[in-house]
C-alpha cells in the first residue's frame, strides 16, 4: 500500500504567516499568495475604507443579493476582495475581519484544485482544510484551564471545511468583546472568520457566564451560516449547532496546532 507524504512547512509573506501540510510536495502557494496579496493591496489604495470600516461593504460585481452593506465603487474586484465583504456583510462585519480566513479558503482552493488530497493552511489560527485522514486541531483558549486540554478531532471527507478563531484576550486582532476563545465551523473560511470575529464582539456582560450567553445569543442570528460553535469565557464555555467531536489532547498547543488520530 502507497503512503502519501506530508509535508509541513511555514509561509510568511507580509502580514501573512501560515503553516501549510499538505501531500502536494511541489506547488507554488508562496507565488499564488504574493499574487493574492498585491490584488487586495492594489484594491485598498484605490479604495481605503476597505481597510478601515468595521462596517460591512458591498464591492461591485458581488453575486449575492442581500441589500446589506455600503456599496463601494463599480470597479469589477478580484476575487479576494468580493469574497471578503461576502463574508464580512454575512457577519455584520468589516472586510478586513475576514482577511485571514479568505487568504486560508484561496489557498486551499488552489491546491486542491492543482491536486492535492490532504491540505490544512492555518493562517494564524484561521483554518481551511480538506484532508483524507482524520486529524485533531488544538484548542487555545489563553488562561482558560481548557486552553491546550482540548482538541477538536475532524474526521476525514472531501468536503472543505472552514475553521476559525477569535479572541478578546489573545493576539493581535481587533475584538470588542472578552472571550478567550470564539471558534466557529462553517464550509467557507472567509464566513467562519467573520461569524468568529461578530460573535466574539458580543462576549460582553459583568460574569464569564454572561458573556458566554450573550456570544451564543449573537451565534443564533448566524445558525444558518455555520455548522457550529464553541466560546469559551474564562471556565466558562457554551456551543451552539454542531461542532466536531471533543477530545482530550495531552499536550500543550497553540491555536492550530495539529496532529493525526
Amino acid at each position: 500500500m502507497t503512503v502519501n507524504r506530508i509535508i509541513r512547512e511555514r509561509i510568511r509573506i507580509g502580514e501573512t504567516d501560515l503553516i501549510l501540510k499538505t501531500d502536494q510536495l511541489e506547488h507554488e502557494l508562496p507565488k499564488f499568495i504574493i499574487t493574492q496579496r498585491l490584488r487586495l493591496k492594489n484594491y485598498i489604495n484605490m479604495h481605503p475604507e476597505f481597510l478601515t470600516s468595521f462596517e460591512p461593504i458591498r464591492v461591485f460585481g458581488e453575486s449575492d443579493k442581500s441589500s446589506c452593506g455600503r456599496k463601494l465603487h463599480l470597479n469589477e474586484p478580484p476575487l479576494i476582495v468580493k469574497l471578503m465583504a461576502r463574508a464580512g456583510r454575512k457577519g455584520d462585519v468589516g472586510p478586513m475581519a475576514a482577511v485571514a480566513g479568505t487568504i486560508s479558503q484561496l489557498c486551499l482552493g488552489f491546491l486542491v484544485k492543482n491536486g492535492a488530497k490532504y491540505v490544512i493552511v492555518d493562517n494564524g489560527g484561521d483554518l481551511a482544510l480538506k484532508t483524507d485522514k482524520n486529524v485533531v486541531v488544538g484548542l487555545y483558549a489563553g488562561e482558560s484551564s481548557l486552553s491546550g486540554q482540548l482538541g477538536f478531532k475532524i474526521k476525514s471527507g472531501n468536503t472543505p471545511m472552514g475553521i476559525c478563531t477569535s479572541s478578546g484576550t489573545v493576539g493581535h486582532s481587533i475584538s470588542f468583546g472578552r472571550s478567550d476563545s470564539v471558534t466557529v465551523f462553517a464550509d467557507e473560511a472567509s464566513i467562519a472568520d467573520a461569524l468568529a470575529t461578530s460573535i466574539a464582539n458580543s462576549a460582553l456582560g459583568e460574569t464569564d457566564h454572561d458573556a458566554v450567553q450573550n456570544s451564543i445569543e449573537k451565534a443564533e442570528d448566524y445558525k444558518n451560516l455555520m455548522k457550529g460553535v464553541l466560546v469559551v469565557v474564562g471556565e466558562n464555555a457554551g456551543t451552539l449547532g454542531k461542532i466536531p467531536k471533543l477530545v482530550q489532547t495531552n499536550k500543550k498547543v497553540v491555536i492550530g496546532d495539529l496532529f493525526e488520530v
